[in-house]
C-alpha cells in the first residue's frame, strides 16, 4: 500500500513529542510519498519557527529526502488543487497535498 505523508507527519519526526516522533519515524522508515511542497513547508518551520541554521535543515531535510518517494510538483499539480479546493473546501495548500497524493496513486494520506 502506498501512502502519502504532509508536512506535520515530517516535522513530528524532528521533535521532541516522543509518541509521535515514534510513529512518524515508523512511518518514514516505510518509504512514503511526499512532494516538494511538503519539504518547503518543513524548510520554512524549521528555519522561522524553530529557528534552525540552514545547515542544520539542509542535513536532515536530505537525509529524509533519502527516506522517501518525492513528488515533484507541476502545473497539473496546481489545477487539480483549485479543482479539489473549489469542490470540497480545502485550503490551496492543502488541496496541493491531496493533489501531489492523487498523483503518486498513494491509497493513504
Amino acid at each position: 500500500m502506498a501512502f502519502f505523508l504532509d508536512s506535520n507527519i515530517v516535522l513530528y519526526s524532528l521533535g521532541d513529542d516522543q509518541s509521535k516522533k515514534e510513529v512518524s519515524l515508523a512511518l518514514l522508515a516505510e518509504k512514503p510519498h511526499i512532494s516538494t511542497q511538503v519539504i518547503n513547508e518543513c524548510s520554512h518551520v524549521l528555519r522561522r519557527r524553530l529557528h534552525w541554521q540552514t545547515d542544520q535543515i539542509v542535513e536532515v531535510l536530505s537525509f529524509i529526502l533519502d527516506l522517501v518517494i518525492l513528488e515533484d510538483m507541476t502545473l497539473e499539480h496546481i489545477r487539480q488543487a483549485w479543482k479539489i479546493a473549489s469542490r470540497y473546501g480545502f485550503s490551496h495548500y492543502d488541496s496541493l497535498i491531496i493533489a501531489s497524493a492523487l498523483a503518486s496513486d498513494c491509497d493513504v494520506l
